[in-house]
């Protein structure tokens, strides 16, 4: 690009502008478009300043300095009076085309009056009158000035005018005119005609520029009103994604920071202000500037009454701000802004507009996004429940109701029942309790304490001494002993529990105590011996016929002989008995004996929920979880995590919500079932986060959640996610096979997204990655992908780089394909080369053929390979002929070219020959090479070799399917193929 400085002739400023167009939006484009303009003016050439005028006038309409645009605009208006002749038809159209954006550009500036903006209006009128433009664009134009003053009577009288008048070379694209019609119908409180009014640019129907980032900012609202929460998320996903480089844009951008505020994500909505700080006081669009400080508001005053507003937040810069600080800082100036507005409207609707959009309501209390946020703040702290109406701030608890309370729960063995009693414990004194209230209490004191309550079960155990309950005290003292094998070696703790375990089986068959007291000793026993059998599986691998082994199902079925004749009359008993099937499927499980564990854990489980104890079940049922993946019973599988997910719904840990739903997300993942897996994979994340695990089980969710997302399609989400998921990957944690599947499928969706550059650094960090690996395809592979993008991004030098890379690499693993392919790649590069590139890439394309050759089995016992090798030769001959055809030169003489077309179809026919010896397998290849042949033979004046071409296609196909593509294609160029012979003849 030339420089200040340089002097540059038409052609070279007309490239420089064009360089500069496709440069990033902001202050340095529109600086290099103000050097261009000099260096126009230094040409005297009228259409140089025009079209450099034209230009400058583009970049400041697509950045933040819009109200820059009203003075070059202004002097072309000036060189067109004065003189028409100077403007070509294409610059005619434009001027006339950017009095739109003027028109209504000046609608977002508060210091032009609004009779200039009238003024500039009627102008418009009148001169795409005299131009013969339709006035559809002047009545968009209109609208778009009424809505944003308020008078929205004349708003809709515009509107109905704009779509009743026709269509025409000024009338904006149809994808920025769906945006606005869907948005008045919003605007209206009618979301779903507005997104059916968005539904063709949604799907990519109609783009342009800015479309469709500004209907899927716009769409947010609306659907969470509508509550699609989905189709929101997936919009702020791959909206966002679309907006973030696009400076012009800071409107949607806070679209997409109000989103979520409106959802939960407050950490998110915090790190969009920190990308964007100069959107805080950016100043030459002020009606941007305004909508993005109402969302600072908004959010701000959210994280406020979380009580977070001491908080440091992003602000603008030059001081640091606080959450409130910044809530008030941001609220008057956008409502200074609106007051602007409103001054020179004669209204009050921008501020009334501003006040509503600052003081909304969450929509959805949590939206998980499925990417990692890494917050600027501690995390919102939800507001707790309002307390109840008959509350009051003096009111004593009734110490009855809650040991009332207590016990309902401790006989339902209820999660909570810990907590209820320590409920307890706050409300009472010590005299206010009877020994047995006091045992009960400190027995679950103990509970909540797990290995560290050793001794208070101890104290539990003498408390149901003095009760005159001894059977309840050995049970406490089983308790004692099992927490004392969490902690450590089982040994000791087998000793604590040998006394216990004896003295209430005699206790028992005295009748002292009864079934309940003796299988809690018992349970307690036998979990002890099933932890000494996992204790010495760390050690030595012990499996089936173990000492350990045996002695813990022993244990365990004399539990379940206690316990299953008298389930049916007591929870508990039905809980000990239902707790002894578990173990021995566990047992069954260490001793390697999978379906006969995956019968027992479901007999367990089923036991447990039958007996309404159905939180108990979960622990078991992830386990079955395991097994029947492990056993290839996938459907089995999904109903045990399904269970632990219903079971667990309200009493699992936030990492144990993780586990489960990501075990159900790989098991659906795995029977193809995309979209439910991602549902799921999309929770694990969010529940690893709330549990803290965000770097690891987080990390890991996230990249299961963009495979899912990539395999449905969904490349703009899917990137997002997976490049939220990269950063936290690690080789130790997650192993280097992750972080290379992160970055292949990263590759793929930018591929998809139109972003080669990017696609390729994916792909050569996996591939270096995978460098390492003792199996070296993924190697291949990932370098020929990265060559295949480089291409794409224009890069021609190092796509050649990457190319002969994966070459070298296919042929070391002799991967006959793999080296063809990249060979005939490298060929079609060196024909984008100046000079010589036509002889290197025949050198190239002639190693392909005859490494197809040489590698052509020599009998045909393996009929496969070989039909496969001639497949590649014929496919190389043909991609031969192609590329010899198309090279020719411009400045080639009639005899050159007839030698270049001779040469080309002599491999055209070549490959004819091969797709014909591979029969019906090969019919769409063998006949495009056919037409390939006769349009060269009807180029060298051979009318009649190219018409039975032509024939040759139409019998092939004369039994064909009509409403296949291809069939219909090949017949319709076929007959093309005839006529133009017939012209010739």
């Amino acid at each position: 690009m030339s420089r200040t400085g340089e002097n540059m002739d038409f052609d070279a400023l007309r490239r420089a502008m064009q360089e500069n167009y496709e440069q990033p939006e902001g202050p340095a484009r529109n600086a290099r478009a103000e050097v261009l303009l000099a260096e126009a003016e230094k040409l005297n050439i009228p259409l140089a300043v025009i079209e450099a005028l034209g230009h400058q006038l583009k970049v400041y309409n697509y950045s933040s300095e819009k109200d820059r645009m009203f003075v070059p605009f202004a002097r072309l208006l000036r060189m067109w009076d004065e003189r028409p002749e100077d403007f070509d038809e294409y610059e005619t159209h434009s001027l006339h085309w950017v009095f739109k954006w003027v028109s209504s550009g000046m609608v977002g500036q508060p210091h032009v009056p609004l009779a200039s903006i009238e003024k500039w209006l009627g102008e418009m009128e009148h001169r795409y009158r005299l131009a013969g433009h339709s006035e559809r664009a002047v009545r968009s134009t209109e609208f778009t000035v009424a809505r944003s003053i308020g008078d929205l009577a004349r708003a809709e009288r515009a509107y109905t005018a704009w779509l009743a008048a026709d269509r025409d070379s000024m009338a904006d694209c149809h994808a920025c005119e769906l945006h606005d019609q869907g948005w008045w119908r919003a605007e209206q409180g009618s979301d779903a005609e507005a997104l059916e009014l968005w539904r063709p640019v949604l799907e990519g129907e109609y783009t342009c520029a800015h479309e469709p980032h500004a209907v899927l900012a716009s769409s947010l609202v609306p659907l969470l009103r509508l509550g699609r929460l989905d189709e929101a998320r997936a919009h702020h996903l791959r909206g966002f994604r679309l907006v973030r480089p696009m400076e012009s844009m800071r409107g949607a951008y806070a679209d997409h920071v109000e989103f979520c505020v409106l959802t939960g994500n407050e950490a998110r909505a915090l790190e969009l202000l920190a990308e964007r700080p100069a959107y805080f006081t950016d100043a030459g669009e002020p009606r941007s500037r305004m909508d993005f400080l109402a969302v600072v508001a908004l959010l701000t005053d959210r994280l406020t009454s979380l009580g977070l507003g001491a908080q440091t937040v992003p602000g603008p810069a030059g001081r640091t701000w606080t959450a409130a600080e910044l809530a008030a800082h941001a609220r008057v100036e956008a409502l200074s802004l609106a007051g602007r507005f409103d001054e020179r409207n004669g209204t009050a609707y921008v501020s009334g507009r501003v006040r509503e959009r600052m003081d909304q309501p969450p929509l959805v209390e949590r939206l998980p996004l499925g990417i990692r946020t890494t917050p600027t703040v501690a995390a919102p702290a939800r507001p707790a429940p309002a307390p109840s109406a008959d509350a009051t701030a003096d009111s004593e608890p009734d110490l009855a109701a809650l040991l009332a309370e207590a016990r309902r729960l401790s006989a339902a063995l209820h999660p909570d029942s810990v907590a209820a009693w320590a409920a307890v414990a706050e409300a009472a004194d010590d005299e206010d309790l009877t020994p047995r209230d006091r045992a009960e209490l400190t027995d679950h004191e103990a509970m909540g304490l797990g290995p560290e309550g050793v001794e208070l079960f101890a104290r539990a155990a003498e408390l149901y001494e003095a009760a005159g309950d001894p059977g309840e005290a050995l049970a406490a003292r089983a308790r004692g002993a099992y927490v004392l094998a969490l902690s450590g070696p089982t040994r000791e703790a087998l000793a604590a529990v040998s006394e216990p375990y004896e003295r209430v089986l005699a206790l028992f068959a005295e009748g002292g105590t009864g079934v309940q007291q003796a299988a809690s000793v018992l349970v307690g026993r036998a979990r002890i011996l099933l932890q000494r059998v996992h204790e010495a599986a760390e050690t030595n691998g012990a499996g089936d016929g173990s000492a350990a082994l045996a002695a813990a199902e022993t244990a365990a079925r004399e539990l379940l002989a206690l316990a299953e004749p008298e389930a049916g009359n007591d929870v508990l008993v039905a809980s000990r008995a239902a707790e002894a099937q578990a173990m021995l499927g566990e047992l069954a499980a260490h001793a390697g004996d999978a379906e006969r564990a995956a019968e027992l854990l479901t007999r367990g489980s089923e036991a447990f929920v039958a007996a309404g104890l159905p939180w108990f079940a979960v622990e078991y049922e992830a386990r079955l979880t395991g097994i029947a993946r492990h056993l290839g019973d996938a459907e089995a599988a999904e109903r045990a995590a399904r269970g632990a997910l219903e079971h667990g719904a309200d009493f699992l840990e936030p990492t144990g919500h993780a586990q489960l739903h990501l075990q159900l997300a790989e098991i659906l993942g795995a029977t193809g079932q995309f979209g439910p897996a991602a549902d799921h994979a999309l929770e694990a994340s969010h529940w690893a986060d709330e549990g803290g695990e965000g770097p690891t089980l987080g990390a890991w969710a996230r990249h299961q959640l963009g495979g899912f997302l990539l395999r449905q399609g969904h490349w703009a989400e899917a990137a997002e996610v997976l490049e939220s998921a990269l950063p936290e990957l690690s080789a130790q944690t997650h192993g280097d096979g992750a972080i290379v599947q992160t970055h292949w499928w990263l590759g793929d969706c930018l591929t998809e997204l139109g972003e080669h550059r990017e696609a390729a650094e994916h792909w050569l960090q996996a591939a270096e990655i995978a460098r390492h690996w003792p199996e070296q395809h993924d190697h291949a592979m990932l370098a020929h992908l990265a060559a295949e993008a480089l291409g794409h991004a224009e890069l021609l030098p190092e796509a050649e780089r990457a190319y002969a890379r994966a070459g070298d690499l296919w042929r070391s693993l002799g991967n006959v394909h793999g080296l063809i392919r990249s060979l005939r790649a490298r060929a079609w590069l060196a024909v984008r080369e100046e000079g010589s590139g036509l002889d290197t890439a025949r050198e190239l394309m002639g190693e392909a053929v005859r490494v197809c050759e040489d590698e052509a089995p020599d009998d045909d016992k393996d009929y496969e390979a070989r039909a496969q090798l001639v497949a590649e030769l014929a496919q190389t001959h043909r991609q031969f002929g192609d590329l010899v055809a198309r090279s020719t030169p411009d400045d080639a003489d009639d005899e050159a070219i007839h030698a270049l077309f001779e040469e080309a179809l002599a491999h055209v026919t070549l490959a004819v020959a091969g797709f014909l010896s591979l029969g019906e397998d090969a019919l769409h290849s063998r006949t495009g090479a056919q037409l390939a042949a006769g349009w060269l033979e009807a180029d060298l004046e051979h009318p009649g070799w190219a018409a039975a071409r032509a024939r040759e296609v139409l019998a092939a196909y004369a039994e064909g399917d009509g409403a296949d593509e291809t069939v219909a294609a090949r017949r319709a160029e076929a007959e093309r193929l005839l006529r133009a012979t017939e012209s010739t003849a």
